[in-house]
């Protein structure tokens, strides 16, 4: 989580040109917000060879959204943008393996005729992008109960992660290739040839402090665990209803429960709701009947940095600042992706896919392409 300091140090910011100058190391990169998305950027720009990168949070590592994060990982969008940027952090996910992923798949069951062709739709337009999504019959799933499932699909590739161990293995790294980590640092106040404002909710007041409107608003979403749960299956998939709730495993005896909420939540606070800890009870024991009477263990709230369109800004937004927010509940399971195109746009290098998408441009220019799965 990023905030700032009313008075600031701004004659540090946008001395460097709209790229740093190159892997040698001669440009001063600090990243602001130590999240998934700061630490992702921060270790690929060691890595690509720039050798004097900050990575700065007033709070600490993973201590905003990314520590109250789902933890799934999936390749499952409706946009091709969002397709690619899923496809290229799946690899690294893979790499770091369990107990940080877990390759356990993601399950989307249609209830309803309308439900049944938007999957298809969904369905044909991944696959014709290489995402190896498939029909199944969920009653290959131990447990679930789906009388009322006309169609199914699941993509086993994807899968659950640990969101702030992940997040802290790629700070490990990245200190260990030379990143200097800052925590209870504000990053406004630090020297830099390019600041990245990469602060999930809080960027938009970073920006506003830069002279530059990052249309980022914070939504609050839901999340509770029960547990626990007897005899639950090692590989149940995270699962998605058609109605938007969901459910995954954590740990062995865990499930987490989300959902959309009908009257979306704008602007905190962040509190959980107790009726939709209890709704989402009633869904679950309906879904997943060894469940029945779990009870809650936690449930809390955190907060999606939306933009209009549910796609993130990634771009340069002035001289010396570069944008990285709006994830829009996406930035956990595209960190790495994200972390490496940008690390390479900042260098000066050629991105390994086209970010022209995601520009703050596009919403004065009118050209948006609305993410719809959103969960």
């Amino acid at each position: 989580m990023c905030s700032l300091e009313s008075q600031h140090a701004r004659g540090d910011i946008g001395r460097g040109t709209s790229a740093a100058r190159g892997a040698e190391g001669l440009a001063r990169i600090v990243v602001a917000g130590a999240g998934a998305i700061g630490a992702s950027i921060a270790y690929h720009l060691a890595l690509a060879g720039a050798d004097d990168v900050v990575l700065a949070d007033v709070g600490v590592i993973a201590g905003g959204a990314t520590g109250k994060a789902m933890g799934g990982v999936r390749q499952q969008f409706t946009t091709e943008a969002e397709v690619r940027l899923a496809q290229a952090s799946v690899q690294l996910f893979r790499e770091l393996g369990p107990p940080l992923f877990e390759a356990v798949g993601y399950l989307f069951l249609a209830t309803t005729v309308g439900g049944v062709a938007e999957l298809e739709q969904r369905r044909l337009v991944q696959a014709d992008l290489g995402v190896p999504v498939e029909h199944v019959d969920p009653a290959c799933i131990r447990g679930l109960h789906v009388d009322d499932v006309l169609s199914a699909v699941i993509c086993r590739a994807d899968g659950i992660a640990d969101p702030p161990a992940v997040t802290h293995e790629l700070v490990r790294r990245a200190a260990g290739l030379g990143v200097e980590v800052r925590e209870r640092t504000d990053a406004l106040r630090l020297p830099s040839d390019m600041l990245v404002i990469a602060c999930g909710t809080h960027s938009r007041a970073i920006g506003l402090a830069l002279d530059v409107d990052l249309p980022v608003r914070p939504l609050v979403r839901q999340l509770v665990d029960v547990g626990p749960v007897r005899d639950l299956p090692l590989d149940l998939p995270m699962t998605v209803e058609e109605s938007g709730f969901h459910f995954r495993r954590v740990g062995s005896d865990r499930l987490r429960l989300a959902m959309g909420e009908l009257e979306p939540r704008w602007d905190g606070p962040e509190e959980p709701d107790p009726a939709l800890t209890t709704d989402w009870r009633r869904r679950l024991t309906a879904r997943y009947p060894p469940a029945a009477g779990a009870p809650v263990v936690c449930a809390w709230a955190g907060l999606y940095d939306m933009t209009p369109d549910a796609h993130p800004v990634l771009g340069f937004v002035g001289g010396g600042v570069y944008a990285a927010c709006g994830f829009s509940g996406h930035g956990f399971m595209q960190s790495p992706a994200v972390g490496e195109a940008v690390a390479a746009e900042l260098l000066g290098l050629t991105p390994p896919f086209d970010l022209s998408p995601y520009r703050l441009e596009r919403f004065d220019e009118g050209v948006l392409f609305p993410e719809t799965l959103v969960l």
